[in-house]
């Protein structure tokens, strides 16, 4: 599988990427000005070089191999933070 993970291009892993968020792959081509048809090819070929049936299974395999890195990086909603101390007013 690692010669695979290694053999898949820039495109195929961009539209992996996309789906690795929830885009369709309408979405994709409209992000990336391809057709949707074009799209589902790149994406089959990624399915075929990593040896997976689904879309999903492509993903999980890219991810398990640390192809989507930022993918691993915490998004700013998950981040905890604390409210904001108010300040106190000086009063005249």
């Amino acid at each position: 599988m690692e010669y695979a993970l290694k053999s898949l291009t820039d495109r195929e892993l961009t539209c992996l990427r996309w789906a690795a968020i929830g885009k369709t792959s309408w979405e994709m081509g409209v992000i990336l000005g391809l057709a949707e048809r074009t799209i589902n090819f790149h994406i089959h070929n990624a399915c075929k070089k990593l040896q997976v049936h689904t879309r999903q299974a492509a993903i999980t395999a890219v991810l398990q191999a640390g192809m989507l890195p930022a993918l691993n990086e915490p998004r700013l909603s998950s981040v905890k933070t604390r409210p904001p101390v108010p300040r106190e007013t000086p009063r005249p």
